[in-house]
């Protein structure tokens, strides 16, 4: 093929699929239009192992410029795309107009802004990007006190980095639990345990009403008249996929950019991958945006594919993993709150070496171990089968015994 193809996106998604399409033998140009002043790169470093100090943030990119350029890729960072003009097959960017025969929008999601601490002129902080984690790194020492708002995946993992560099660590958490939505009371009781039993001082149920500065302290007031006082505030409320040049081209976008199993957008040469793509997934019969590491992976290959005018599906069951201090996961599936009405534990929960299964009647939608790692296998063939709820919770049955359908 000696077309062209325009990425737009320095994320994981973007970099893979480049790489794929060089693998798969196109020949034709590539450009890779990324935002950030780096080449794409891995993004669970920066809150593990980045964050932890155990490497460097040059070892979460995913290729070094010099391949990009051994590879006849057309590499620009600091990038920043402006508008797309889908009839006329061009994308503008820093003020030039750069053609292409088929687009790739893999613009990933930022970080859901909070005002009252954005306005407070206060050291707050979040963690997306190298350059966060990098900025965030630096600040832990003993005696440190980082506050953390929100206790999701981003703010927990920041929490234990914290931790274990020596730092006092607060979260602050709206809901009952943390990662109460995510994975329901029964497993987020247990990551609440583990904070807490390594010092984290959790405080759930915490309506924050004010946040200000005060010298070089942060001082954040809450609704039960308490005051918390930190060195920083990182928060970490979610994300939000970033679609507005999608939408104002006219392309179809609800809770990100609208694909099809392909990943094909409403327009035939428009695909788009990664954190932005709400994706028809024809193993789970829904629709999703997954914000994970490998399903940016699983969709670069697969637009990479397609861009080269191939049908592959986008089947690739959710995944993800975290490591918290001495504990260690892993996940695969689509949970979500209404979605499922039982989670059947298996193993020793109090010594967290244990699996966990959500499901929809006798149908597992999702599944995870917890310090098993020779679980994973099982909990990949147990997702979207009918199983024996009660043979499923019998740890004397074993896993390959409790399938019916």
């Amino acid at each position: 093929m000696t077309d062209r193809i325009v990425v737009v996106g320095g994320g994981l998604a973007a970099g893979t699929a480049v790489v794929e399409l060089r693998e798969r033998g196109f020949d034709g140009e590539i450009t890779l239009l990324a935002d950030e002043a780096h080449p794409p790169y891995e993004r669970p470093p920066l809150s593990k192992s980045v964050l932890l100090g155990e490497k460097d943030a040059g070892s979460a990119i995913l290729k070094e410029p010099a391949w990009y350029a051994d590879h006849a890729v057309d590499l620009r960072t600091g990038t920043h795309v402006e508008s797309l003009d889908l009839d006329g097959h061009r994308v503008l960017a820093a003020g030039e107009s750069i053609p292409y025969d088929r687009l790739l929008l893999a613009t990933g999601a930022r970080p859901r802004r909070l005002a009252l601490a954005d306005e407070s002129g206060a050291s707050v902080g979040y963690l997306r990007t190298m350059d966060d984690s990098v900025d965030l790194r630096r600040r832990f020492r003993d005696g440190f006190r980082l506050g953390v708002v929100g206790g999701g995946w981003i703010g927990l993992e920041a929490a234990a980095a914290a931790r274990t560099s020596g730092a006092e660590v607060t979260v602050l958490e709206s809901l009952d639990l943390p990662l109460l939505r995510v994975l329901g009371p029964e497993v987020a009781g247990v990551m609440a345990e583990l904070h807490r039993e390594h010092g984290v001082d959790l405080r759930t149920g915490a309506e924050i009403t004010g946040i200000k500065r005060d010298g070089d302290e942060v001082q954040v007031s809450l609704a039960d008249g308490s005051t918390l006082t930190v060195d920083h505030l990182l928060v970490g409320v979610g994300v939000q996929p970033n679609t507005e040049i999608a939408e104002a081209a006219g392309l179809i976008v609800d809770n990100g950019i609208r694909v099809d199993r392909h990943l094909r957008t409403s327009r035939e040469d428009v695909f788009a991958a990664g954190d932005v793509a709400n994706a028809d997934h024809p193993v789970l019969g829904t629709s999703l945006r997954v914000e994970h590491w490998d399903t940016a992976i699983q969709h670069g290959k697969v637009a990479a594919a397609n861009l080269m005018g191939g049908h592959t599906d986008a089947d690739a069951l959710p995944y993800f993993f975290t490591d918290q201090y001495d504990f260690g996961m892993e996940y695969v599936g689509h949970a979500t709150p209404g979605g499922y009405d039982q989670v059947v534990l298996r193993g020793d929960v109090q010594g967290r070496v244990f699996t966990a299964w959500w499901l929809d009647g006798t149908r597992v939608v999702a599944g995870m171990h917890a310090n098993d790692w020779d679980a994973i296998d099982d909990v990949r063939r147990l997702v979207g089968r009918q199983v024996d709820p009660a043979r499923l919770a019998d740890d004397g049955t074993a896993l390959a015994e409790v399938i019916t359908g």
